[in-house]
């Protein structure tokens, strides 16, 4: 995950309270970080306010032919000597949800050519209507870009928006469009097998096996997102901690890939050098099965990335405390258990990454 990516994510998880200790910590305007006060009141017709729509110009400009960034609206900064412009106090959006909605209907007609992955989101709303709004402009494959407004080309620089000098800007144009490779998990599945019945995982020579075991089983791919074709895809898996003695986690169906030796537990493949992902194209790398039992003395702790040569990776965890997951083992092997919710509890609420 990149900088910019985890200023936004944690905005999102901490709502307001990220905002408060910006102010408290007296944090500085940076590379990947941005404060700005909205003008726009509504009272200038229906649309941004133009020194708004000037700024976020500027930003998606900066932010995008560089690495990153996020502005954050509805922060006023004062200038400290020593660290720059810090933020000081909180100036509430008004009317939030408008301008949510001015942001959104602006930013294709920021820069040329248009940045399509600036995403927006709303960080509180109190009773009033006001609120702050976060905007997460990630890296572009299509820079350079030029604002619309003065026809300029800027890069961060520090804590500022700079126009790019001639031979940044030349390389720039020289640059050759990254692929990139989203995470993506499907044909999930779950099943309750009785041992007894099929013995084909626990022996009956094993003392006091469990009567009965849920599998999980999911696919993981990657889709190519981007307008380039993408080689070298790779996926990585780890698994730190099954749970217990009892419980297994599988890879298959990874045989039309080269595997890298790892240590027990662990999953390396990539796929082979003559492989060309085209865009906006999926390719399967494994499908994971994970066998739980009742019998349950650990966390369960599984992390795995995955990539493309020259992209930027993509990481996902399943981390399951041993006490959730007893109560879950619980729940899928009782006669009246619905799957349908299992599953989306489980996909829910113990895995997390770039999904």
């Amino acid at each position: 995950m990149s900088r910019a990516e985890d200023i936004f994510q944690k905005l999102i998880y901490f709502g307001e309270e990220a905002i408060d200790e910006f102010i408290i910590n007296s944090q500085s305007e940076e590379l990947f970080l941005d404060f700005k006060q909205a003008d726009s009141l509504g009272k200038n017709g229906n649309s941004l306010h133009k020194d708004d729509r000037r700024n976020l110009a500027k930003c998606i400009s900066g932010f995008g032919n560089s690495e990153g960034g996020v502005v954050v609206w509805g922060v006023v900064c004062s200038r400290n000597i020593e660290i720059g412009d810090v933020a000081r106090a909180k100036v509430k959006v008004q009317n939030v949800h408008r301008f949510l909605s001015w942001l959104e209907n602006a930013i294709s007609g920021c820069t040329i050519p248009s940045h399509n992955k600036v995403r927006n989101h709303i960080i509180s709303v109190d009773e009033n209507g006001a609120g702050f709004v976060a905007t997460y402009i990630p890296k572009s494959e299509l820079a350079p870009l030029m604002t619309t407004v003065g026809n300029t080309f800027y890069i961060r620089s520090g804590s500022n928006n700079v126009p790019a000098p001639y031979s940044v800007l030349a390389g720039m144009f020289g640059r050759r469009p990254q692929a990139e490779i989203d995470l993506l998990i499907t044909d999930k599945n779950l099943e309750i097998l009785d041992n007894k019945e099929s013995d084909i995982l626990y022996p009956s020579s094993i003392d006091c096996p469990p009567d009965k075991f849920i599998k999980i089983s999911f696919a993981i791919r990657g889709n190519n997102q981007s307008n380039v074709i993408a080689r070298e895809l790779y996926l990585s898996c780890t698994t730190s901690s099954d749970g217990g003695e009892y419980n297994k986690v599988r890879f298959l169906n990874y045989n039309q890939m080269d595997t890298i030796a790892g240590i027990e537990g662990q999953l390396n493949i990539i796929t082979r050098p003559e492989l060309r992902v085209p865009p906006r194209s999926t390719v399967r790398f494994a499908t994971v099965e994970i066998i739980l039992s009742p019998y349950i003395d650990e966390d369960f702790l599984l992390d795995g990335v995955i990539g493309a040569d020259a992209t930027a990776p993509r990481n996902f965890r399943i981390y399951i405390p041993k006490n959730r997951l007893r109560s879950f083992v619980a729940k899928a092997i009782r006669e009246d258990a619905d799957n349908i919710l299992l599953l989306n509890e489980f996909f829910g609420e113990f895995i997390a990454g770039d999904l």
